[in-house]
């Protein structure tokens, strides 16, 4: 029973995930207004970031990555390759939270310097203000 609502459970989290990706690149495409477009590419990258931990993340008791002991048996290797998550996608995660941050804060200079040459944050209004 416990499995049928741990799998139920999964299956939920990937469509609230794939939800969340929708409504964000709705509102990248959708939203004239250069703020809530940041802000939906800020909720796109977390989502993603959230996206790939689930993919790296082993069900059913999983280990830290790291082994034990300094000279590991057969047993216990085997052991570890079963149960241990994999370090990548957490490794990806990490530098992507970086790299999301670093647009985001060149992305938001740009919004201000936007609003201060044309006093709009509508990127509608000030594409017809510079034509």
């Amino acid at each position: 029973m416990t499995s049928i609502v741990s799998q139920a459970l999964w299956i939920y989290f990937y469509i609230t995930l794939i939800g969340l990706i929708a409504i964000a690149v709705y509102g990248i495409v959708v939203r004239p207004n250069l703020l809530k477009k940041i802000i939906a590419l800020s909720i796109l990258g977390d989502t993603a970031n959230t996206f790939i931990i689930f993919l790296g993340f082993r069900r059913g008791g999983a280990a830290v990555p790291i082994i034990p002991t300094i000279k590991p048996t057969l047993e216990e290797l085997l052991w570890f390759k079963e149960t241990a998550v994999d370090p990548l996608p957490q490794c990806l995660v990490i530098t992507a939270i970086v790299i999301n941050m670093s647009v985001t804060a060149f992305l938001i200079a740009l919004a201000i310097q936007l609003y201060r040459l044309y006093g709009t944050l509508d990127v509608r209004k000030a594409v017809r203000l510079r034509g």
